[in-house]
């Protein structure tokens, strides 16, 4: 059965995310360690993928968050703006001087460089948005009354807290009564996990979440630690993506979960900090359909290709087209979100549309 994704007429949003925005402060090309600088930007996995759709795609989005009264979390806001997306829904926790009750997330992030990966240090206990529990927004009112095509929310947000997860589901379930398409990205983070139960108990939530979800999105990892599926004959130290080995996971997805529409990932193999192979492959509707792979893919700032991959195969969806090129889309926007730096996208659709088609990156004039 395909997606059945309402018109936009009949919607206030093309889509509606629910997920935590935090700071990111990045040392460029320092390390965090030595840095006396630090480039300041909003950033959240829910977030950057309701901000690309507005800001890339030109969709009506919008926001469920909470932010503290105070001039980090009016900061956080003021970077939301330029991003497009509709605040209406952010809820303010009160600020109580030292941020002992409720505080901002700040999320430190160096980019690596060749052997040495990435990193990310969070600083992100007792969020206002952590505190979120069921009955503290009015999802009939959002979905119901206001009208929804697609709803976005993921792992990452339903970590935060034991309430935060009820508040997952309790948006789900009002998504799924008002018939707007419900997509989760696993985004499995072992440090958020850590102190509520590890892998077992990320595992027992987002399968308790699966039911309401209609596209789940994930890479090898958040499928085998966020859901409990093993990629079969993967080795951590390949030099070459299989596809086969991930086709063969999704069978065990689906088998789980047969209410799925969609189950999509991307495929990325990290060879060194500045180039990847990159590539994604979607089922729906019986079928599997893959993107071009990318080898040697040069790396930016990785953090955001897999938003990027998710929001670019959402727009694509809502504006119709194909799996096939939903996979490309989505694909190629992942690819370009990791040529800018911050977690969010700085494309242009025209930009994603003209990589889909293009091999090289001659100057454009």
């Amino acid at each position: 059965m395909a997606l059945r994704i309402a018109s936009a007429a009949d919607a206030r949003w093309d889509c509606v995310a629910l997920g935590e925005v935090m700071l990111r402060l990045d040392p460029e090309w320092d390390r965090i360690r030595t840095t006396r600088h630090f480039r300041v930007n909003e950033g959240g996995g829910e977030y950057n993928v309701a901000r690309a759709l507005r800001k890339v795609f030109g969709m009506r989005s919008a926001i469920v968050t909470a932010l503290v009264d105070n001039e980090v979390g009016h900061l956080v806001e003021d970077l939301m703006m330029t991003g497009g997306v509709d605040l209406r829904h952010v809820k303010w926790a009160p600020h109580d001087g030292i941020g002992l009750e409720s505080r901002m997330g700040l999320n430190f992030t160096e980019k690596g460089f060749g052997i040495r990966p990435a990193l990310g240090v969070s600083d992100r206990a007792n969020t206002a948005v952590s505190q979120l529990k069921p009955g503290d927004v009015d999802w009939d009112g959002i979905f119901g009354d206001e009208g929804v095509r697609w709803f976005h929310t993921g792992g990452i947000f339903a970590a935060l807290s034991d309430t935060t997860a009820e508040v997952a589901g309790e948006a789900m379930r009002a998504a799924q009564r008002a018939g707007t398409v419900v997509s989760y990205d696993l985004n499995f983070r072992p440090s958020l996990w850590k102190p509520r139960g590890g892998k077992a108990r990320a595992v027992e939530v987002n399968r308790s979440l699966a039911p309401y979800v209609d596209v789940m999105i994930g890479n090898e990892e958040d499928f085998t630690a966020a859901l409990g599926f093993e990629v079969p004959d993967l080795d951590p130290g390949i030099t070459k993506i299989d596809p086969s080995a991930f086709k063969a996971m999704m069978g065990a997805v689906l088998e789980a979960c047969p209410n799925l529409e969609v189950v999509a990932t991307t495929l990325r193999n990290a060879t060194s900090a500045g180039f990847n192979d990159w590539g994604a492959i979607l089922y729906t509707e019986g079928g599997f359909h893959e993107s071009r792979l990318r080898p040697d893919l040069q790396i930016f700032d990785r953090v955001g290709g897999g938003d990027g991959f998710a929001s670019g195969m959402i727009w694509a969806f809502l504006d119709g087209r194909s799996a096939d090129e939903a996979v490309e889309i989505g694909a190629a926007h992942g690819a370009l979100t990791m040529t800018t730096p911050g977690d969010t996208s700085m494309v242009t659709s025209s930009e994603v549309l003209r990589a889909v088609t293009t091999q090289g990156a001659r100057v454009v004039r």
